[in-house]
């Protein structure tokens, strides 16, 4: 097994003597964090004996194969090695040739969710829409917390309206979950009358979730809204944070709240913003 380099630490040792030969330099705390950036860079391009007189920014460089630099991904990863920044940083520079591998990380069942996710996010950076179909399929079979598909559903919402007419055949037949995630991404694409009624029936029929839902309504725009929104506030049963979230929804569609001093006494966070 090759020992992989730790880059991560390497940097705090660096960083460590930077700033016991620059402590007089820097007095205040503010003022050294400041100079991180540049230590950093500094860092990258510094040439080391650890690395045969290259600089870590030269080591990741000289990774020219994309395969090559998502096996080293998997690596780190297999061993507990922090994942380098610059390793990171360079499957984004090689560019479209990332891609496949990539993608090919993202299939694979049998690997971390967390390398998962990582291959995903750098298939954000690099605006591919490779991924459309898998991320679909994520977002499908999510859980209640589900962190790969909150970054499946991240490059969804990358792509624009690309993915929209697969998320409204989708509707149907979605998972709570799943359906609360795609009816989030619709609302930022109002103009197909599904998306107000799904959001609006969801609204409705899920109280537990009606802050959720009333914030999709006030980013779709559709002043249809206002009256079932103003009716939920003055429900007996509405908690405080609820209430202001439905509040704001409808004044982001031009609405007027009302009363915003309704008396929530023993509602807990009512309570602890009075004591303020």
């Amino acid at each position: 097994m090759t020992k992989l380099i730790d880059f991560d630490q390497r940097f705090h040792q660096y960083l460590h003597r930077w700033m016991e030969q620059n402590a007089a330099r820097y007095p205040k705390v503010e003022d050294m964090e400041a100079q991180m950036p540049q230590v950093y860079l500094d860092f990258v391009n510094q040439r080391a004996d650890w690395l045969e007189g290259r600089s870590p920014g030269e080591y990741f460089a000289a990774i020219n194969d994309p395969e090559q630099a998502v096996a080293l991904l998997r690596e780190y990863q297999r061993q507990g090695v922090p994942i380098p920044d610059l390793l990171l940083e360079r499957l984004v520079d090689l560019g479209p040739a990332s891609v496949p591998p990539l993608m090919a990380l993202v299939r694979d069942q049998d690997a971390p969710e967390d390398l998962r996710a990582a291959a995903l996010n750098l298939l954000i950076e690099l605006g591919s829409d490779a991924p459309m179909a898998d991320c679909l399929a994520l977002v499908d079979a999510r859980e209640e917390d589900d962190d790969l598909a909150d970054v499946a559903a991240e490059l969804l919402q990358a792509l624009g309206p690309k993915p929209v007419p697969q998320m409204l055949k989708r509707l149907p037949g979605a998972s709570p979950s799943a359906l609360a995630t795609y009816l989030d991404l619709l609302c930022n694409f109002p103009g197909d009358e599904r998306i107000y009624e799904y959001t609006m029936g969801e609204f409705l029929k899920r109280p537990a979730q009606r802050a959720m839902f009333a914030s999709f309504l006030g980013k779709l725009g559709d002043q249809r809204a206002i009256e079932p929104l103003r009716q939920a506030m003055s429900m007996d049963d509405i908690n405080y944070l609820d209430y202001l979230e439905i509040a704001n929804a409808i004044e982001m569609l031009g609405g007027e709240a009302g009363n915003r001093d309704r008396d929530f006494s023993g509602d807990p966070y009512y309570e602890s913003l009075r004591q303020l």
